[in-house]
């Protein structure tokens, strides 16, 4: 059958929810390119405050990663623009020459951040908060100077304002208004919420029009409309979004405010439709993630050709945390004559509560500090219900039942996902889920921003009674299972499955291809059980582990050979140099880990790169060992104890290679000193009078964390036998991308220390091990000498003659 051309304007999270949707009806029946401006694949904006605030990092909150495209046979151009739509002949024209013909085109072209327009804004120094360019700005800029100032007191402007802080600047908010989140939050509410982060550092300049941005090229201050000026260094704009919509505008799509939308997100030109930031519904244009969704839902059945409702608009709503607050909105906030209210205000617990009425309906509410009511009051609300009804229910609470208990079927407990409480409590009961992230895989209940957990736990509880365990609740490998990784290992030993899809079909996956979160930890859980048999299945791997190479943002590859302990000659330094200049290679980069990457490689000139270099593959790609790192040590040092680059080689050259749960860093110091910075690797060794320490569960990436001393030996020869025992515990252990930092602390030292400390067991782990090790190969010399490798994955590659 033909399949319908379809293209998606946008990579954000409205357009691509719409795909979701569309590939759970009709999974084999679109042929889908995604154009997007940015660089990244679809990620959860939402959160992008949590990364300029240190929370999380650009990959925590990739949606939808470069996999996930292929899995579902995507053409993703990212970085490209659509210039143009030719509506007649239904094609669309890229800024790269690009012309794409489509049966249907969804417009997802998002929103820009309001820039106020007053002198001054062209200067260095002044930037929106709305992608991640903006947030990667704002950390450059905390790295050089030191004042900030905000312009704009709603939502955006205060996360932008707590990330600031926790990068070290002095922040100064400006907003309009008397008063913040005005349009969320009533003046009550949002005098809390002042006062709560003026005592997080904070500083407030409320009332206040901008009328200038001073300074000569870059920013200097702000001037305001009363002459008062204050200093700064950076200026953030987050006084709001606009719909995108210039691209609808050149191609005669009707536009308004947004682009113009019936209850099926249909434009008046056949086949075009938008949803999201970008469109306009019954004149309203939406900026929340919730309508966001039901949009994507509605126009998904519709181009699938499914019967479905239409979409009737979304009253709003709001719950999320403000700097570690909890806030809640819905509905109308502001009181008149016609209203009355049903107010708490409890200052020791700085919690605040007032329920808007008319005509004896719920119609609105605003919650500080205790925001579990919010998803009952927002049903409430759309349902208009009698005030009666909402007292009941707060007696019923007070006489000890369950708020979710009490809370109808239909009621929605995940906003963002349009998840009911019968959807979550049928999906428990069926699927025998026991943990919020067994009910976020098969659901999609607490996916996006988080807020409904407690909800979704409480759920949980009620539901499962005495069954319920808080602290032994499994997580499932992915939303395809419910089954935990113990399960699955344990179901592969004692069915003795050989291959991930044998793995999928038995055990009852409820996709038969699985996804890009299980295929990978599959493929390494029968790797580790079956090391001599198992044949590993590379297009289940990460595309950089795929392709021996990490791959950069603008398509292009870095490569790092290997160098034991981070010691180098000349000889190879030649041939790095002469591989550089014959293949232009654009930067060298000495690495953290004492090595060279050679960035802005082709992909075709990856197998030539290798067979010109002549060394092995030192996986920096890998979720395997990395490095070694080394001090120089007794041979050069006059406080160097030991032989640390002796040791540090040998670790290197007897481990690497083989697969781990999560990338492996080592390091070897030959003193106290540490120079080698052991103290913050997975494992970590230091020399020390007449014996070797060795320290574990070290991370020096977000999460910092120092190793923790696991034992001290006094030969070379233990620190090997300790460090492959130890090494193999974690591959047997872990779940597939824990790191050793995080699988310290969940296993516990002492547990980790009494295993090793035994004999026996470190005889038998490092046989497994071995097991392992021995079978493994160069991944760079198998690629060269195997045709079918260079076809499939580098495409028509010359290799030069006599390459082994």
């Amino acid at each position: 059958m033909l399949k319908q051309k379809i293209v998606l304007i946008g990579n954000g999270m409205a357009g691509v929810r719409c795909i979701e949707e569309m590939l759970k009806i009709q999974p084999n029946h679109f042929e889908i390119t995604i154009f997007g401006s940015e660089p990244h694949p679809n990620y959860n904006r939402i959160l992008l405050s949590k990364v300029l605030q240190g929370d999380t990092t650009i990959d925590d909150i990739t949606l939808n990663d470069w996999n996930w495209y292929e899995e579902n046979g995507i053409q993703l151009y990212t970085g490209e623009t659509v210039t143009h739509i030719d509506t007649a002949k239904q094609v669309v024209y890229s800024d790269k020459n690009r012309e794409v013909r489509y049966d249907q085109l969804i417009l997802a072209t998002g929103s820009l951040p309001f820039i106020l327009p007053i002198p001054g804004v062209d200067k260095e120094g002044v930037t929106g908060f709305r992608d991640i360019q903006d947030c990667e700005k704002m950390m450059e800029y905390s790295n050089k100077y030191k004042k900030a100032a905000v312009i704009g007191g709603g939502l955006l402007g205060l996360e932008a304002a707590r990330g600031l802080l926790d990068l070290g600047m002095e922040v100064d908010v400006v907003h309009l208004s008397d008063y913040l989140m005005d349009r969320q939050l009533d003046p009550a509410a949002s005098k809390l919420l002042q006062k709560e982060l003026e005592g997080q550092g904070m500083n407030f300049l409320l009332g206040k029009n901008t009328q200038e941005v001073i300074g000569n090229t870059h920013v200097e201050g702000l001037r305001f409309s009363d002459g008062e000026e204050i200093k700064a260094d950076l200026v953030v704009m987050a006084v709001g979004i606009k719909p995108h919509i210039q691209l609808a505008i050149d191609s005669e799509i009707p536009v308004n405010r947004g682009i113009i939308v019936n209850d099926y997100m249909e434009t008046n030109i056949p086949n075009v439709y938008a949803v999201g930031e970008c469109a306009e519904h019954r004149g309203v244009v939406y900026g929340l993630v919730a309508p966001l969704y039901e949009q994507g839902k509605v126009l998904a059945k519709r181009i699938c050709g499914i019967e479905g409702d239409p979409y009737e608009g979304t009253v709003l709503s709001t719950q999320l945390k403000v700097s570690g607050v909890d806030v809640f909105s819905a509905g109308e906030i502001f009181e008149n004559e016609q209203t009355k209210t049903i107010k708490s205000f409890n200052d020791w617990e700085g919690t605040y509560k007032n329920v808007l009425i008319q005509d004896g309906k719920i119609i609105g509410a605003v919650l500080f500090g205790d925001t579990k009511e919010g998803n009952k009051l927002l049903s409430f609300i759309n349902k208009r219900a009698d005030v009666t009804e909402y007292l009941e229910a707060e007696k019923g609470e007070e006489a000890g039942a369950s708020l979710v208990a009490t809370m109808p079927n239909e009621e929605i407990i995940c906003g963002c996902n349009g998840v009911t409480k019968g959807d979550i409590v049928q999906a428990i009961e069926s699927q025998g889920l026991t943990s919020v992230e067994e009910v976020k895989g098969c659901t999609s209940a607490s996916r996006s921003c988080g807020g409904c957990k407690s909800l979704v736990a409480d759920l949980l509880e009620c539901t499962l009674g005495d069954a319920f365990s808080k602290s032994n609740q499994k997580e499932p490998i992915c939303s395809c299972t419910t089954l935990s990784r113990d399960d699955v290992i344990a179901e592969i030993r004692e069915k003795n499955l050989t291959h991930t899809r044998e793995v999928m079909s038995v055990l009852g996956w409820t996709t038969s291809e699985g996804c890009s979160k299980c295929r990978p930890a599959l493929n390494y859980y029968l790797g580790m059980v079956n090391p001599l048999e198992y044949k590993d299945e590379r297009e289940s791997r990460y595309v950089n582990e795929r392709l021996h190479a990490n791959i950069q943002k603008d398509g292009t590859f870095s490569v790092v050979p290997r160098m034991y302990g981070g010691v180098t000659n000349s000889d190879q330094l030649r041939k790095i140099a002469d591989v550089a200049d014959k293949y232009n290679v654009p930067l060298l980069k000495v690495t953290g880990g004492q090595r060279i990457d050679m960035f802005g490689v082709k992909k075709e000139d990856l197998p030539k790169v290798w067979a010109d270099l002549d060394m092995p593959s030192g996986y920096a790609y890998g979720k395997t060992l990395r490095t070694v790192k080394t001090c120089v040590g007794e041979s050069f040092c006059r406080f160097g104890t030991q032989d640390s680059m002796g040791l540090g080689i040998a670790l290197e050259k007897k481990f690497e290679r083989v697969g781990t749960p999560h990338k492996f860093k080592m390091a070897v110091s030959a003193c106290p000193r540490n120079c080698a910075e052991s103290g913050i690797k997975d494992l970590g060794v230091v020399g020390v009078d007449g014996a070797w320490e060795i320290y574990v569960g070290g991370n020096g990436g977000t999460h910092l964390r120092a190793a923790d001393l696991l034992c001290k030996v006094k030969t070379s020869d233990e620190v090997i036998e300790i460090t492959g025992a130890y090494f193999q515990y974690y591959r047997e252990t872990a779940v597939y991308l824990e790191r050793t930092s995080v699988w310290v602390e969940r296993m516990g030292l002492d547990s980790i220390r009494a295993v090793i400390e035994d004999k026996q067991n470190r005889i038998e782990l490092n046989q497994r091990l071995n097991e392992a090790l021995s079978v493994l190969q160069d991944p760079w010399k198998e690629a060269l000498n195997s045709d079918r490798i260079l076809k499939d994955l580098y495409q028509s590659v010359k290799v030069p003659a006599g390459v082994k």
